[in-house]
């Protein structure tokens, strides 16, 4: 498996010659979704989720086939035919790569904003993307696309997630609300420098790619 990071909380994940792309939102390069077989929402916020970058995708190709929640689908009217509905305890494949789902909430913002649905994608079982929740896996997995910062968290909590959660790396998402110096606090921060986590921490830059073996 081989996983690419893009903007924010956009990852390519390939496997078994089946490509995968998950969240490829308003802060994500259009260029991720070259390819894919799917595409994969886990809510319905700009910076997972453009509607008119995905539509264009959908008619540009196909083949390419949506797995999300029930709140991004019912946006998606016109071409339900090519959006698969899923939800907590869901699993499918796609070209033989597994896909369990977890979660139904995204973190709360503020009491006063209405939560939406959020779900998290675990890839053969090893590589988990929460979206915008701190969704524990059902097991440790390998890797864990850590979000990093976001208006919904603040570090203690990113860190005892990860404590939570036990993979064996955490890969960083979730960064587009950092200035550089910011990034370079959260990720020591998290990273061995802090207070201690559990678990390595894998840093990719826009268009890093990582072999998970």
């Amino acid at each position: 498996m081989r996983i690419t990071k893009f903007g924010h909380a956009c990852v390519r994940v390939e496997h078994g010659g089946t490509t995968v792309v998950v969240d490829p939102g308003s802060f994500t390069d259009p260029a991720a979704l070259a390819g894919a077989d799917a595409v994969l929402i886990t809510h319905e916020h700009m910076d997972h989720f453009e509607e008119s970058r995905l539509r264009a995708a959908l008619e540009a190709d196909p083949a390419l086939r949506v797995w999300t929640n029930r709140a991004v689908a019912a946006q998606l009217d016109g071409v339900a035919q090519r959006i698969e509905t899923v939800g907590e305890g869901d699993a499918f494949e796609i070209g033989g790569l597994g896909v369990s789902v977890h979660g139904e909430w995204h973190a709360e913002i503020h009491p006063d904003i209405p939560r939406v649905q959020n779900i998290g994608f675990l890839f053969d079982g090893r590589l988990f993307h929460p979206g915008d929740a701190f969704t524990v896996p059902p097991h440790a997995v390998d890797t864990l696309l850590l979000p990093l910062a976001a208006p919904w968290s603040k570090a203690s909590e990113v860190i005892d997630y990860v404590r939570e959660a036990g993979p064996r790396q955490a890969v960083p998402v979730h960064e587009a609300v950092l200035s550089p110096i910011g990034f370079a606090v959260q990720t020591r921060l998290v990273g061995p420098q802090g207070p201690g986590t559990g678990a390595e921490l894998t840093v990719l830059g826009e268009g890093e790619s990582l072999e998970l073996g």
